[in-house]
């Protein structure tokens, strides 16, 4: 792989992480795969060490340094240590720059001190059982009333939905005029009216929280509203292209731990005398998704790149979340393949890195999504060619 872009300070914060999972996060994961649920401390034993949300200014107690290539150390190294159902990132990075993006000098003084330790966890709140990649179709509510919002209304597939002490929560607050008139509100453990439905099983990413939200007549109080009334959809707009950056550092650094544990597995296998990356199939199948995975990270490094520049758009991201995802799967897959029996066997790690990788592809927009927005863009009026020539 052609050398990557990282300055001396975070290598040795890679190090650092790198050892902060071995010691504290790795030992736990079966555990909390079984219970379905991290536990709280992990937040906090990231919080006190660093590890949990670099970004913020100082004075919140973060190290002030927005280069995203912290957080994507923090993804891969959390991927590649079979820990991604920990999910951390949605919470530090996903999340918590909606504080900083779009809330007030209060609610960052309120809340960020607490997302920063670990003390308070963060969620966001979009999805609805009608309503996923189509925002539109979202049917909670609130309605303003005095010194307070009135919300009402559910949403599922919420991730950190159970261990959530803070919700970006996003409703329409005038549908009968406007579906995209919405508005975010910062939802508090403990409000009156907000209650969690069952902790929601799934094919993969087990120890990662999964829940359902209702909203019954809560009253959330006008300081608890992000950023301006009406405005929550083109705020949901302004973060699509980091939440896509995110996916897709994640999900390469998935299918690169794919490939290791598959290349690792056939060197040592045999088959008919020999070991199975002896086989012709074996090698040039290794081989095409090797230069797939290093080509990938190429384009995923330069998205990173953009975003530190303030230049990634929405569209570029997306087809990082796009290739990535769609690869996460097939790493897998090629891997199970490969491994034979053993892959099916839950003792291997190739077994979960398949079943994680499944959503991959579904959720922060699906494929299909995805593609819709590319299609857009590239045979949209705007486009430029990619080369344009004098004869």
């Amino acid at each position: 792989m052609l050398a990557r872009d990282f300055t001396e300070e975070q290598q040795m914060f890679r190090d650092a992480y790198r050892k902060f999972l071995a010691a504290e996060i790795v030992p736990h994961m079966e555990r909390w795969r079984e219970a379905g649920i991290v536990d709280r401390e992990a937040f906090l034993k990231a919080g006190q060490q660093g590890f949990l949300m670099v970004w913020p200014e100082e004075q919140y107690g973060g190290m002030g340094d927005p280069d995203f290539r912290f957080e994507q150390i923090i993804i891969e190294e959390t991927a590649y240590a079979r820990a991604g159902d920990w999910y951390n990132s949605l919470h530090s990075r996903l999340v918590g720059p909606y504080l900083t993006r779009f809330g007030s000098e209060e609610q960052c003084r309120r809340f960020l001190p607490g997302c920063v330790s670990g003390e308070t966890i963060l969620a966001v709140a979009m999805t609805e059982p009608d309503a996923g990649s189509d925002l539109a179709g979202m049917r909670s509510t609130a309605v303003e009333a005095d010194d307070h919002w009135v919300l009402n209304g559910s949403k599922t597939y919420i991730s950190n939905g159970i261990n959530a002490d803070l919700v970006v929560v996003a409703v329409k607050t005038d549908p009968e005029n406007n579906p995209h008139h919405m508005t975010l509100f910062l939802v508090e453990r403990g409000m009156e009216g907000f209650e969690r439905g069952r902790n929601l099983k799934k094919m993969g990413l087990k120890a990662q929280d999964t829940a359902e939200l209702f909203f019954n007549n809560v009253k959330v109080p006008k300081a608890n509203v992000l950023g301006e009334p009406g405005k929550g959809f083109i705020y949901l707009m302004q973060g699509l292209a980091e939440e896509r950056l995110i996916g897709a550092c994640g999900y390469l650094a998935a299918a690169q731990l794919s490939w290791d544990l598959t290349a690792e597995y056939v060197k040592e296998r045999k088959a008919f005398g020999k070991p199975v990356a002896a086989f012709q199939n074996t090698q040039f199948k290794l081989a095409e998704l090797r230069t797939e995975l290093d080509i990938a990270q190429c384009y995923v490094d330069q998205c990173v790149r953009a975003f530190n520049n303030g230049a990634l758009t929405a569209v570029d991201a997306a087809k990082a979340k796009l290739v990535t995802s769609e690869l996460q799967v097939k790493a897998a897959d090629e891997g199970v393949q490969m491994h034979g029996g053993a892959g099916f066997m839950d003792e291997y790690p190739i077994s979960r890195q398949c079943t994680d990788a499944k959503i991959s592809p579904i959720y922060a927009g699906t494929s299909e999504v995805m593609k819709i927005i590319i299609s857009r863009d590239c045979l949209g009026e705007s486009y430029s060619p990619f080369n344009t020539r004098n004869f």
